[in-house]
Formats: structure tokens, sequence, C-alpha cells
């Protein structure tokens, strides 16, 4: 089993060329559900895994109490396994084809309003920090970027002539993204005041740096993104991902067509771009109960 792993490993970073993240994901769940066969189900070959088998594997994760989020990430990896497996003729049928994955409760994402965006976005500009945090910040809100596109953009990745970025989201497919105004006046003072102090004598082709000149880490920037909530009194639970929310969400409210949006944030299915329309339904309704004469008696 353990080299079907590693072909399949080898198909998703090949051939499939997802991120290595994803990858990582991926094989980290396989990696758990063959241990489970061997230790507990007495399997070590592909060919002699049964429906059953991996019902068992559900039982133990569901007894563990394991979220329904976190089994349905972990079954979806064991179908992907078993239809690659099928597919390349390896099994001669895939038995988790039947298995239902378990059904999940959508959570509206977190967003800021307008104000609280404004009011975090207002950065005194003292150090090199803080012109590469309002850029960071600004870039993230205004084009709704993943926090791992931006972390990836090289200083090449920006066209300042045409006003757009271009980044490499999921399964590595090119976007280009305009930029306005905002975005491209921080990003000018970061370059101008910022970088350059922060790169020192090192040489990087990254847009966004560190301390010590290298690439910026997602951990890093979520320390920056609470330390700022924090100092601005804005209490809400948000993360790098709400700033890409709350871009989705204040488009959507003023008027911007879902197939758009779609484009911006490059979903590739329209379906997982419709959660919005729920936050702005909410807001149409909230609307209408409070400013409607009729509303309510």
């Amino acid at each position: 089993m353990e080299n079907d792993i590693d072909d399949y490993k080898s198909y998703l970073t090949l051939e499939r060329r997802m991120a290595k993240n994803t990858t990582d994901s991926y094989i980290k769940d396989l990696e758990k559900y063959k241990d489970f066969l061997y230790d507990v189900r007495k399997i070590n070959k592909t060919s002699d895994i049964k429906k059953e088998d991996i019902e068992s594997y559900l039982e133990y994760l569901n007894k563990n109490k394991y979220s329904t989020t976190s089994m349905a990430r972990k079954l979806t990896a064991i179908k992907n396994f078993h239809k690659y497996l099928y597919a390349t003729n390896v099994l001669g049928d895939d038995p988790s084809i039947t298995i239902e994955r378990p059904k999940l409760r959508k959570a509206l994402p977190n967003v800021l309003t307008v104000n609280e965006v404004d009011n975090l976005l207002d950065i005194k500009l003292d150090s090199p920090f803080d012109y590469r945090n309002k850029a960071m910040l600004e870039l993230l809100y205004g084009t709704g970027l993943r926090i791992s596109e931006m972390l990836d953009l090289k200083l090449t990745d920006v066209d300042f002539e045409n006003c757009i970025v271009r980044c490499f989201g999921k399964g590595s497919k090119e976007r280009i993204v305009p930029i306005g105004e905002y975005i491209i006046d921080s990003l000018k003072d970061y370059l101008e005041n910022g970088r350059n102090k922060l790169l020192g004598k090192k040489i990087s082709d990254y847009l966004f740096l560190n301390n010590r000149g290298g690439r910026i880490s997602r951990f890093s920037f979520f320390k920056i993104l609470k330390k700022l909530l924090l100092e601005k009194g804005i209490k809400k639970d948000i993360s790098p991902h709400s700033l890409r929310h709350s871009f989705a969400t204040h488009m959507l409210e003023n008027g911007a067509d879902l197939r758009s949006i779609q484009e911006l944030l490059g979903h590739s299915d329209i379906a997982t771009t419709r959660i919005y329309t729920h936050i702005t339904n909410k807001k149409v309704t909230n609307d209408y109960i409070e400013y409607h004469p009729r509303s309510s008696k």
C-alpha cells in the first residue's frame, strides 16, 4: 500500500499539479488510513480493502470525536485515492464508490463591516513594518487573494502600468486581478519606504519580506493581523481569510455580478461563490425588518 500512496503522490504533484500544502494534506490523511488498516484490520495491500474496512475507519474516527468536517476531508482523500487506483487498473473495483460523504453544515464566513475595514487599514506609517503591513492588508482586502497567493507574490507579479497583479491559485492556475488606487499607492509606499530596509544586503524576488529579508510566513502574517485587530478594538474572530470573505461580500452588496466575483476569487465552481449570497440575503432581511414601515406591527 505504501507504494500505491507514493505513486498517487507523484500523480497529484506532477499530473494534477496540486499545491504542495494540498498534496501533503492528502498524503497525511492516507498515511493515517493505511496505519489503521494495518493495525486494526490487518490489511497491508490495497487489493484487500473492502467497503466495510473503510466504514470501520469512519466509525473509528467518529468514536474518537473527529469533527464532521475533518471526517469529510479524510473520506474525500480516501475516495480520490481509490478512484485513482481503479482508473489506473491497479484495482479491479472501487470499494469506496458507494460510501456517502457526511453532510456538512455550511457556516457563514466571518466578515468585517466597511467601517471596520477602514479602521483596520488606518495604519500610522512610522516604520518599514507599518508600510509593509498596510500594503499587505490593502492588497488582501482590495483583491480577495488567498493569503498563500499574496505571500507567494514576486516583484514581477505586480504591473503598476496596467494596474494588475498576477497570482497562482489552487492547481497552479494563473489569475490576473485588477488593483485600485489604494493598493497601488500602498504598494509604492512600501517599495519606497519599507522593502529595501527589510531586505538589507540580501537578495529576494518576493514582494513581502520579514525582518530578515526573507519571504514572510503565514504564521507571521496571522500574528500581525491579530495584533492590529487588538489595537483597533475589533473583537470579531477574524482570520486572514476573513479579508477575502469581506472583499467578496462588499462587492456583492454593492451590485457586483456573481460571475465577476467568481473570476476575481479564482473559484472553479460558482457554487463555492454562492455562499456570499447567503450573507447578503441576511443583510437584506435585516434591512427590511429595520427600515420597511410595514415589516412588523
